[in-house]
């Protein structure tokens, strides 16, 4: 089995290369992209460090300041997949303190860990992959082709079927024609000749093992996973069942079946965690909501907000670094990379209790967007919404083409709503598209097929002027 060796970076990407990269997703927020770069660049800096100071060297965490629909969620996600590293988003206002119901903050490292261990079993299976094809090979050959075993009568017999016609039972007795018929079969399978025939094949029972949750001393639910199966020794064995499937389906559940097999589930655990600790990024979205405004102090604690103080106490020690304890492990928190982000309309940052701002010191303010930002957005990224619909529809055979003026008019009137209505940001677009669409998409296929369709402004003005113009119908543009 294969071990991995704790790794320093995945990509080792300079700064300038993460700015460009996120440019092909993201419109404007140069400033945010710079922080976001160096603070990923920093992590790669620290682990390539002189020993002696390396774990002195604390991450700069990261505070994205702004409106809802400027990118603060994109740019933290996109930095997920540039890094390769474990990620993972969390909503602050889902947390409760400790000895209140709901979710403790510590659970944001033990999902943290989890998405890790996924991540590392996923690279090792890919690893050993040309390994477990060969072993699915024999498996898939077993079935079409039993090996010879001896009868009753002493013969050597194959179980193979005797109405296949590549093979002839009369000679069954024969094991060199057994070998001859699987050499045949084995051809077969690899030039997909086999791939719709259809096969028995026994699998492990889909689902998850019973779980139990184990309350912690503290109050709060500490989420630690007892396996009962492995609990009980495995009593009776792993359970299975039978399913018949093309060999191209088996040779997929087969796949992944002895790909598990060949890895070194320990190794795994222990490579998971020492990504989190050293590369880990947790994206902490809405921090805003549990900051406590100056107007909430006059009224005074209680009500649904009762908790807000007690979260941010609770996320101050995992912010500064401790340990937490999962059911893979003790995770460190020193190293990992917090982003916050909010809007921060009601609240400041200065509302966060000041030690908790201390551990931001890196603070972004996103820009509003503009008419020009959303009409940059409707054409320059790769997942370009225009981009979306134009591969949905062309799936029905429809060409769909935007001219400039019907982009620019998209633009002007979702910057419009959003000054009349409420800033939603680049989320207006969403709708706005999809008002624009609806009865394209709604007569596609059964009125309109195989065709070219261009979307002028004439087009966008007829289908939108009416709800733009109408106060009450614009609130419904979302």
């Amino acid at each position: 089995m294969s071990t991995l060796q704790p790794t320093v970076t995945q990509k080792n990407l300079t700064p300038q290369q993460v700015v460009d990269a996120l440019n092909n997703y993201i419109v404007g927020q140069n400033e945010a992209k710079r922080s976001v770069a160096i603070a990923l660049r920093n992590r790669w800096r620290r682990m390539n460090a002189d020993e002696e100071i390396r774990d002195e060297i604390m991450p700069n965490n990261i505070l994205l300041i702004g409106p809802t629909g400027v990118g603060k969620t994109e740019i933290a996600r996109r930095l997920a997949t540039l890094a390769d590293a474990p990620f993972i988003k969390v909503e602050a206002s889902k947390f409760t303190e400790v000895g209140y119901k709901g979710r403790d903050v510590e659970s944001m490292i033990r999902d943290l860990t989890d998405i890790a261990i996924e991540m590392v079993k996923t690279e090792m299976q890919d690893r050993v992959k040309e390994e477990a094809k060969e072993i699915v090979e024999e498996r898939i050959l077993d079935i079409l082709i039993p090996p010879v075993t001896q009868n009753d009568s002493g013969n050597s017999t194959s179980g193979f079927q005797a109405n296949d016609q590549d093979f002839n039972p009369d000679q069954a007795s024969n094991k060199e024609l057994n070998e001859r018929t699987r050499k045949k079969f084995r051809k077969k399978l690899r030039d997909g000749e086999l791939e719709d025939r259809e096969i028995e094949i026994e699998v492990q029972k889909s689902g998850k093992s019973p779980m139990m949750q184990v309350f912690g001393p503290q109050g709060g639910m500490e989420e630690m996973g007892i396996d009962l199966q492995s609990m009980m020794g495995n009593m009776g064995g792993q359970q299975k069942t039978k399913r018949t499937v093309t060999i191209e389906e088996a040779r997929k559940i087969l796949l992944e079946e002895e790909a598990e097999k060949l890895i070194d589930h320990e190794s795994a655990v222990q490579e998971a965690l020492q990504r989190v600790q050293k590369q880990g990024i947790v994206f902490i979205d809405e921090i805003d909501k549990v900051a406590e405004s100056s107007s909430d102090s006059n009224k005074g604690g209680g009500g649904p907000d009762v908790s807000r103080q007690g979260v941010q106490r609770d996320m101050l020690p995992i912010v500064e670094g401790s340990n937490i304890s999962t059911k893979h492990g003790m995770v460190k928190t020193d190293h990992i990379l917090f982003i916050g982000s909010g809007a921060f309309h009601v609240s400041k940052p200065s509302d966060l209790i000041p030690e908790l701002q201390g551990r931001f010191p890196i603070r972004v303010e996103l820009n509003s967007l503009t008419e020009q930002d959303f009409y940059d957005i409707l054409t320059q990224p790769k997942n370009a919404l225009t981009k979306q619909y134009q591969a949905m529809l062309a799936s029905e055979d429809v060409a769909v083409e935007f001219t400039e003026n019907a982009l620019k008019e998209v633009a002007a009137i979702a910057a419009q709503v959003n000054e009349q209505v409420e800033n939603i940001g680049a989320r207006r677009l969403h709708t706005i598209l999809s008002s624009l669409l609806d009865e394209l998409l709604f007569a596609i296929p059964d009125d309109i097929s195989n065709s070219d369709i261009t979307i002028d402004k004439e087009y966008v003005n007829k289908q939108l002027d009416d709800l733009v113009k109408d106060k009450d119908l614009s609130h419904y543009i979302l």
